[in-house]
């Protein structure tokens, strides 16, 4: 997957280099959902969960018109946007018997909660019409991690990429969009694995988001 995105990239880059008319400068802002679903393996455990987020998100763009049917658009987010609602917490109990067959239980929070920052999105538009349009492209996101884990533990951060698609209607200078975006698999796997488990915990997720996004062009 990640092989294709960066092929569309590329041919996209393409397209807005051959561009030839005047530049059009814009802002945004997006009614988003976002949602994410994975695994969490510990030894031979496995624990299924999710996690959504319901937010607005402003962004700018810049974008050429490449032809009287289509244009080429870059896309930033200033700003992060959690992953879940709420942060995530659970509290664990674990009992170790010593040699001498002593129980010593401890108590540990854990906390956890990711941002997606530094979100990107290349783009083209492509008009059925005088005002209505198909969006395609590819996003670029770093999804960090900001657990506290009483292990110590850390997932630490990733880039992922995601497919774009989108219809969009425009009056004047004003832009109403739809845009759906499938991130690509994610896998994270901790540093320090849990007292008496075999190998360290390994998350395996899913996220897309879905968004209403209003757009003023200058």
């Amino acid at each position: 997957m990640k092989k294709t995105i960066f092929v569309a990239m590329l041919a996209l880059l393409t397209f807005a280099g051959k561009a030839y008319a005047d530049v059009t400068y814009g802002i945004s802002a997006a009614i988003t959902k976002i949602d994410a679903s994975g695994t969490e393996t510990e030894g031979g455990e496995k624990t299924n969960g999710d996690a959504d987020n319901l937010t607005v998100i402003p962004s700018v763009f810049a974008e050429y018109a490449y032809s009287d049917t289509i244009s080429i658009g870059l896309d930033y987010i200033p700003l992060s946007a959690d992953v879940s609602d709420k942060t995530k917490e659970r509290s664990d109990t674990e009992k170790s018997v010593t040699g001498t067959g002593t129980t010593t239980t401890t108590a540990r929070s854990q906390k956890a909660q990711a941002e997606l920052k530094n979100h990107l999105t290349l783009y083209a538009n492509y008009s059925l019409t005088d005002s209505v349009y198909l969006k395609g492209g590819v996003a670029y996101v770093t999804l960090s991690t900001t657990e506290s884990l009483a292990t110590g533990s850390k997932y630490g951060n990733k880039d992922i990429f995601g497919g774009v698609v989108g219809l969009g209607a425009q009056s004047g200078n004003s832009r109403f969009e739809l845009i759906y975006t499938d991130y690509e698999d994610i896998t994270l796997t901790s540093s320090v694995a849990r007292t008496g488990v075999t190998g360290n915990n390994k998350i395996e997720a899913e996220l897309d988001t879905l968004a209403f996004k209003y757009s003023y062009a200058f």
